[in-house]
């Protein structure tokens, strides 16, 4: 298979799964620094995976994100929420249009490159809370890149409708090794086992029906 993509790689469950579940076709991963409480963390992670795998990596800074924009995500660990994503309080952690603003950039280096599409692992898990990773977003922003690129450069997101346990159980498939991922939105050592996105992670494996190989604080 032609590689002829390019991913949006977080280091975290979701991306290494579609990492691994299209390493055929990905040329370039790309990790951006927004200035998440977990974001080194995480760029360790994509490191390792793009290591393993054989893929270039690369790591683009977005600081103005972290300086200008509002986010418990962005502001330190101690105004994370806790809770699971469906709970009021999780909308703090929203980065807003995170999503949109990497999969331009994305794109634009997608078309520098001459690659066709543009791979985020946004899921079905996300669209209570993150309005850039429900499918209309996704549909409209491909539209967008294809008609603001001279080679119509797309989208694809193949876990947008799907839930986190189903990536999890694709990724044990595929054998991906989860210990080698991050996701706590605390950005500590251990996983806090409390955040939106740790309560999820714990969920997503024991839905799937597979060992959870996550070191958590408690």
């Amino acid at each position: 298979m032609k590689k002829d993509s390019i991913i949006v790689l977080s280091g975290g469950l979701d991306s290494v799964t579609l990492l691994h579940d299209c390493m055929e076709r990905i040329a370039l991963a790309v990790t951006f620094d927004y200035g998440s409480n977990h974001n080194a963390r995480e760029i360790e992670c994509a490191r390792r995976q793009c290591e393993l795998l054989g893929i270039e990596h690369l790591v683009i800074p977005l600081e103005f994100m972290g300086k200008y924009f509002e986010s418990s995500l962005l502001s330190g660990a101690d105004d994370i929420p806790e809770g699971h994503y469906e709970d009021k309080n999780m909308k703090s952690t929203v980065v807003p249009f995170r999503n949109g603003i990497m999969l331009s950039v994305a794109c634009g280096l997608a078309e520098s490159r001459g690659l066709k599409h543009v791979l985020i692992a946004n899921h079905g898990g996300d669209h209570a809370i993150y309005p850039d990773c429900r499918r209309g977003f996704v549909d409209a922003m491909s539209r967008a890149m294809e008609e603001g690129t001279y080679d119509g450069v797309s989208i694809y997101a193949p876990y947008t409708d799907i839930t986190k346990s189903d990536i999890a159980r694709r990724g044990a498939e595929l054998g991906v090794d989860y210990s080698l991922t991050y996701s706590c939105y605390k950005g500590r050592a251990r996983h806090c086992g409390k955040c939106g996105t740790c309560v999820e992670r714990r969920e997503a494996f024991l839905l799937a029906g597979i060992p959870d190989p996550t070191l958590y604080e408690e």
